[in-house]
């Protein structure tokens, strides 16, 4: 605790609640719920585990983005507890996404290669864009951060799934597909616990 109350700065007061901050949190939630039935329906379609993993942090990230625009304005604790909540929502879609590619395993797949690269493309270009849209609030309260990282994962994400159609290509086998559904899961539970830890220290700031 001592930590919480000596080393953490106090985040930026005004840049939670700049116009140009609420106006890209929109344009990323328009662009995060249509690719989540993007690529719904096509993970389901190529029977791709990563791309069904994607759809859902898709899915996750737009309801994160509406959690943001809810509390932006708001008081410095009030941003850490939807922090708080976002780190938990990245965390349960990691454990579920792990536990899916097991099941992949498991069961067997057979993913289409075709449609992993045509639909991880387009899913790749949308989350660099809001990533670069997003860059400038990287160092911003728990709360920020969270959209930032979640937008960063989901681009590294997105180049994994494009590797993992290539490796499907290449192979003929499901493992590349159920390997990148592992590494997104990886990612959304380091990405939690590093939300997690900032917005502890904002709320023991505060």
């Amino acid at each position: 605790m001592a930590n919480s109350c000596c080393q953490t700065p106090e985040p930026d007061t005004a840049a939670h609640i700049d116009p140009r901050w609420r106006r890209i949190l929109w344009i990323a939630l328009i662009a995060n719920a249509a690719m989540f039935v993007v690529e719904m329906v096509a993970g389901v379609a190529a029977d791709s585990r990563s791309l069904q993993a994607d759809a859902l942090d898709f899915f996750g990230d737009a309801a994160n983005y509406a959690i943001s625009l809810g509390v932006a304005g708001m008081a410095l604790a009030w941003r850490a507890r939807a922090a708080l909540v976002k780190a938990a929502t990245m965390l349960a879609f990691g454990i579920w996404v792990l536990g899916y590619a097991i099941y992949g395993l498991m069961a067997g797949a057979d993913p289409e290669p075709a449609t992993m690269g045509m639909v991880g493309t387009l899913a790749l270009a949308t989350n660099v864009i809001v990533a670069l849209m997003l860059f400038r609030f990287r160092d911003g309260d728990a709360n920020m951060r969270s959209v930032w990282i979640c937008s960063r994962n989901d681009a590294i994400g997105n180049i994994a799934v494009l590797g993992a159609a290539l490796g499907v290509f290449g192979t003929g086998q499901a493992w590349p597909d159920l390997l990148v559904a592992s590494i997104m899961a990886a990612l959304a539970l380091w990405g939690s616990m590093k939300v997690f830890g900032q917005a502890r220290q904002e709320l023991g700031h505060g």
